[in-house]
């Protein structure tokens, strides 16, 4: 539908017995939303303020969380003021730039997890090239590289898409993702394309390097002394667990945009809000209980706390 100013809106309909429930998602969503910020800020500032972590592995880990707390905050504000409104709609622009965010952040973090897994291979497989290799303006650079290719790429399929002509006006989701594309009234073969190739390149080849990297991680500390191995699993085990978690979640976007008429409303918002719900809070959790150094520092700050 389009206003007297010709700006086009849509109609957000993935909600399920919304005015019923209303204060009851509100308080929760808004719950989870603060504790995704409260946890993911707690350790980048343990990693900020403690110099033994002014290490790339831990550089790479607060890079990760601040990509999670900007992702989240790109879906829980707006779904927290979907909740208190009865006008459920928002114009096709905004529509399009959360899709930009959501789809940037969510490639970044598999960039993110590829050159965590790269690091972790030079520092257990190359442990004497390792200050060489992972020096700070080479990390630097892996960070502006994780970041600004899958800006780049996910700004083409929202340039094509932003004149391309609705037929429909209601989106069977509570975030602007794939399922936007069932709006058109046809698809774009160029479109099409280009999104492919940005998969591949942000991530079946990212996730194929890491498989690489830990396959010959796990054949070094194979064939190492008990120190090692040890070593390894600690620092390997939570970005496997992390990457495992958001592949499955983005595995749901899929079904979700593939298969979205034939799953009833109520699954459709199950499987949408996975990607946006556990996720967040899985990473800071992982890293802050995981990794020795980061779980030394947590358990003084939180004795500091209790103390206080």
């Amino acid at each position: 539908m389009e206003s007297e100013t010709n700006i086009t809106y849509i109609t957000i309909g993935g909600y399920v017995d919304l005015p019923k429930y209303r204060y009851v998602y509100f308080v929760g969503i808004f719950i989870v939303y603060i504790s995704i910020l409260l946890c993911n800020f707690t350790v980048v500032y343990l990693i900020c303020k403690h110099k033994n972590l002014h290490e790339p592995m831990y550089i790479f880990i607060a890079a990760l969380l601040v990509n999670t707390v900007v992702y989240s905050t790109n879906i829980y504000p707006k779904l927290l003021s979907d909740i208190l409104s009865s006008n459920l709609v928002v114009p096709y622009s905004g529509c399009l730039l959360q899709f930009f965010i959501f789809y940037t952040l969510a490639c970044s973090e598999f960039l993110l997890l590829t050159v965590m897994s790269y690091d972790r291979y030079v520092s257990i497989c190359e442990p004497l090239q390792y200050q060489t290799v992972m020096k700070t303006s080479r990390v630097c650079l892996f960070l502006g590289f994780a970041w600004t290719v899958p800006a780049l790429l996910m700004m083409v399929p929202v340039v094509l898409s932003a004149d391309m002509k609705l037929c429909q006006f209601t989106l069977n989701s509570v975030i602007c993702n794939n399922a936007m594309y069932s709006l058109h009234c046809q698809g774009s073969t160029a479109r099409s394309v280009f999104g492919a190739t940005a998969l591949v390149l942000t991530v079946l080849f990212p996730v194929l390097f890491i498989v690489f990297t830990y396959s010959r991680i796990l054949v070094i500390s194979y064939r190492s002394c008990k120190e090692v191995r040890r070593k390894a699993a600690q620092t390997c085990l939570p970005h496997l667990l992390v990457l495992i978690s958001f592949s499955i979640l983005c595995s749901y976007d899929v079904i979700t945009a593939r298969l979205g008429s034939q799953l009833s409303k109520t699954v459709r918002l199950l499987m949408t809000m996975q990607a946006f719900l556990y996720h967040p809070l899985f990473n800071p959790l992982i890293y802050g209980l995981k990794m020795s150094e980061i779980s030394k520092h947590l358990k003084r700050l939180l004795c500091r706390a209790k103390v206080n």
